[in-house]
């Protein structure tokens, strides 16, 4: 972390920061104006269910950051163990009245189902992070579709919402013939700009201040910024901890939060 942005923390971390102007609209996004007239990509299969289709632009490659020159950041926790850090995340979310997109993995969803459901009646989006977390460049194609499937289905039934046709790859392990399964499915694939570590923990050597110097030495005009939920078994989740600080550097740095969703388009026409 620089020294400005480390001094712009250090002061956070003392007297907090107060004010949030509101979400607003992402008009002028470049390269990413949804559109009311979306049709599938050729060649691809469009997935469960009747919702909103990724763009164009968004297939063909994983997305780490959002090609963008505004000064905006999307939050992102994924879910695979513990639930531990739910009710804390979600009352920051509201608090602030910032959207988050989840990734929860099938095997979450089952194990964890009120915590699911908890994400989506606080009106977040819910992605796919697959059923139970393998390599899939380990994977032929037809076991990638059956972890992608799997999750799906897992998350509808914890839910009882529509899923986003947004997945993430577990371990961010991803391969070229990996993504373009993916697509096939009618996911994109949206990974991260930076990881806050905070799952591993103190017994990972992890701290608040470290998961929170993370995100910022991250912060660029399209960022996202990948935390998680539980703690991978220490039953601390630094990342519940640690958002509020981040928000907070993320406002006083002139970041605007944003809603993933609103880089989807409509599923008019498609079948």
């Amino acid at each position: 972390m620089d020294g400005e942005r480390r001094s712009a923390l250090t002061g956070l971390l003392c007297a907090g920061f107060a004010g949030f102007a509101g979400l607003t609209g992402l008009t002028g996004l470049t390269g990413f104006a949804p559109s009311s007239a979306a049709a599938a990509a050729p060649g691809h299969t469009a997935r469960a269910g009747a919702g909103p289709r990724p763009p164009a632009s968004l297939l063909g490659d994983e997305i780490r950051r959002l090609p963008t020159s505004r000064k905006v950041l999307a939050l992102t926790f994924n879910a695979a163990w513990d639930a531990d850090g739910i009710d804390t995340v979600l009352a920051e979310l509201r608090r602030r009245k910032l959207p988050a997109t989840f990734f929860p993995t099938g095997a979450f969803a089952e194990a964890h189902p009120a915590a699911v459901r908890s994400i989506a009646d606080a009106g977040h989006g819910l992605g796919n992070h697959s059923y139970s977390h393998p390599y899939f460049d380990d994977l032929s194609t037809a076991e990638r579709a059956d972890e992608v499937r799997g999750a799906d289905a897992a998350i509808r039934a914890a839910s009882g919402t529509e899923p986003l046709p947004f997945f993430r790859f577990p371990y961010s392990s991803t391969t070229p013939e990996s993504i373009t399964d993916v697509n096939d499915l009618g996911y994109a694939a949206i990974e991260f700009s930076a990881d806050t570590n905070g799952y591993l923990g103190p017994q990972g050597g992890m701290s608040v201040d470290k998961a929170v110097g993370r995100a910022v030495d991250a912060f660029a005009p399209g960022a996202i910024i990948q935390m998680h939920v539980g703690s991978n078994g220490s039953g601390v989740v630094l990342d519940a901890e640690a958002l509020p600080l981040i928000v907070d550097a993320a406002l006083a740095e002139g970041y605007e939060v944003i809603d993933l969703r609103q880089f989807l388009e409509a599923a008019a026409g498609v079948r």
